[in-house]
């Protein structure tokens, strides 16, 4: 959520950031500003809207000047979308400026507190303290001012700071919340992710929670909270700028929905030798895998939803009970995990609030826990017993196709594994499925083939309120990320059912006219499935069937068939879900919806 950038060098800093900023765009949000120091100290210029309107107001207002600034999109949480309460923020002095990523927990008590002592406020944020207390802490020395500042906040934050006092020089700090520095010639900047660097930089160092860093045009200096200098490794960016952007298509999510072969394929093919998995680079051993009493997969969103694929797939395969749980609501129930459990968590970014406090539940109660990120030395990467990366490359989309993609894969490889190492898989079963595995990308690409049978479909399903997904087994967790692609992108009601459950009260709403989207890609349910479609059928509804080559669907029950390649049931959510992005893509199209930025959402949700 919201996103950071900042910069220190010898060109005009706005250029710059206005750039970083629109590279953050698929984070979400809702206003945007940029502050320099000038001769005569700090100017800022926000608004509220998006990036185009804070550039035509620079425009508008003359330009600002500065070779060292700060940049922010904000995503509302303390107080409503105004200019206002846009970024950056100003000390009462107007020497300091502060942009925010995060949730100040104690803000409250701290604005009493410094209205006590004189502070007037301007806006209903909690990032404004911040400014205040940096001025009332300021002891003369930047890194000793924000150490002092930090330990009164309590939450999460990534800052950025502005001071007219030391006008070629940012300061950072980070916990809970992503930020990195890019590293160049010459020239430095902050930012909450690597496409706002890019164009500048490849190296970038990743700061740690609760790590300081002092940034001019010529050196970086990181220090821990005690003061101390810390040496940080510079890592390198290993694909172009060229793969954060469109390339001749009219969205990114249309892009990473026909980048999935690649994305699949990326992630596994390293990973199979010589027909059988290998997670060597995840650390993922055989012995790990004998004593389990559970697995507990906790994720958020369409991270969750690749989870709930992966519990059927893992107990199938390695016959060990698999929870698949709510990140938000997995450390509030007090969790029966221990040390004889495995915890896996999942997320695009690595940096899910919720996702991370999850794992550090799990951890502190003993358990061994693996992350799945697609994000090299985020949070959960670093924090985790083993990462598993997936290697889908950037995506810039709000709403995850490639990534969940491979999150599938990853799961796959582990089910796999766990099942050879404690004997409920034959090592001749487990090569045929990593055969299958490794056809995937192929098949995906034939899936892909429906777009126009998908488009076609959209063009006359658009205008409907309510859509409902049903299927049962893999296919029931595959339909809860095909409905909830539908409503992130063209903001259509939709609802996912196991479909043995609509008798049970939702077939109450369906009327004439109501479309049900069932998947039915598993044989030995396909039956089961079918006498459910009957009953939506005969009550008026148009179905959609989404199922496999081997299956001659009844015209007369499904108004239409859309067929992915045939494979192996437990692996069928990642063919199933490919014509449902499409889906999803050209209803919001043809509704005329905001594709890779819907309302109200971001890219990384990085406050509980």
């Amino acid at each position: 959520m919201c996103g950071i950038v900042g910069y220190v060098g010898r060109e005009e800093a706005v250029p710059v950031l206005l750039q970083g900023l629109y590279k953050l765009e698929y984070r979400g949000y809702d206003s945007a500003g940029v502050a320099t120091v000038q001769p005569d100290g700090i100017r800022i210029i926000k608004t509220k809207g998006r990036i185009k309107n804070l550039d035509d107001k620079i425009q508008q207002e003359g330009g600002l000047q500065g070779t060292c600034g700060i940049g922010h999109t904000r995503w509302a949480t303390h107080g409503a979308p105004s200019d206002v309460n846009a970024h950056p923020h100003q000390s009462q002095n107007g020497r300091i400026a502060v942009v925010h990523n995060g949730i100040i927990e104690n803000f409250l008590d701290l604005r009493h507190a410094l209205e006590a002592d004189g502070y007037q406020m301007r806006s209903q944020t909690d990032t404004e303290v911040v400014s205040h207390l940096l001025e009332k802490n300021d002891t003369g020395d930047g890194v000793q001012t924000l150490l002092a500042t930090v330990k009164q906040l309590r939450g999460s934050y990534a800052l950025a700071i502005l001071s007219a006092d030391r006008p070629q020089e940012l300061l950072c700090t980070r916990r809970d919340n992503p930020l990195i520095i890019g590293v160049g010639q010459g020239e430095n900047m902050i930012a909450s992710d690597i496409p706002a660097i890019i164009a500048k930089t490849k190296q970038y160092i990743v700061l740690d929670d609760n790590e300081v860093a002092r940034v001019t045009a010529d050196e970086v200096q990181v220090f821990d909270a005690q003061g101390q200098p810390v040496q940080k490794e510079i890592q390198t960016v290993n694909w172009d700028i060229s793969s954060a952007e469109k390339g001749g298509y009219d969205h990114f999510m249309i892009k990473e929905i026909m980048e999935q072969p690649k994305a699949v394929r990326d992630t596994v093919s390293p990973r199979i030798e010589n027909g059988l998995p290998r997670l060597d680079d995840a650390q993922l051993t055989d012995e790990m895998f004998h004593e389990l009493r559970n697995i507990h997969i906790v994720a958020c969103g369409s991270a969750l939803h690749a989870g709930l694929v992966g519990r059927e797939v893992i107990e199938r395969f390695a016959r060990v009970p698999v929870s698949a749980s709510v990140a938000s609501e997995f450390r509030y129930r007090n969790p029966i995990i221990g040390k004889e459990d495995l915890c896996i968590v999942i997320s695009q970014s690595g940096e899910t609030a919720d996702t991370l406090a999850a794992m550090r539940e799990a951890k502190k109660k003993g358990a061994r826990t693996i992350a799945i990120v697609n994000v090299v030395s985020s949070s959960a990467a670093r924090e985790a017993d083993s990462v598993l990366y997936t290697w889908a490359g950037p995506e810039i989309a709000v709403a995850t196709t490639k990534a969940y993609s491979a999150q599938l894969a990853a799961l796959y490889l582990i089910a796999i594994k766990a099942g050879l190492a404690r004997g409920t898989l034959t090592e001749e079963q487990a090569r045929n499925y990593c055969q299958q595995i490794l056809a995937l990308p192929d098949q995906i690409t034939e899936a892909l083939r429906t777009r126009p049978q998908i488009e076609h479909l959209a063009s006359l399903y658009h205008n409907r309120q309510s859509v409902f997904f049903i299927g049962r087994g893999v296919d029931y967790a595959a339909t809860q990320e095909a409905s909830l692609k539908l409503k992130e992108i063209s903001y259509i009601h939709s609802e996912a059912y196991a479909a043995g459950e609509l008798k049970h009260g939702t077939i109450s709403l369906i009327e004439e006219g109501t479309l049900v989207v069932a998947m039915a890609n598993d044989p030995d349910l396909y039956e089961k499935t079918l006498s459910n479609v009957k009953s939506v059928k005969a009550r008026g509804a148009s179905v959609i069937m989404v199922t496999d080559q081997d299956v001659e669907a009844d015209p007369e029950i499904c108004d239409f068939v859309v067929k992915v390649p045939t494979c192996d049931p437990a692996l069928s959510a990642s063919l199933s879900i490919v014509p449902m992005q499409l889906f999803s893509y050209y209803m919001g199209l043809f509704r005329g919806c905001d594709i890779d930025k819907p309302r109200n959402l971001a890219k990384s949700v990085t406050v509980e």
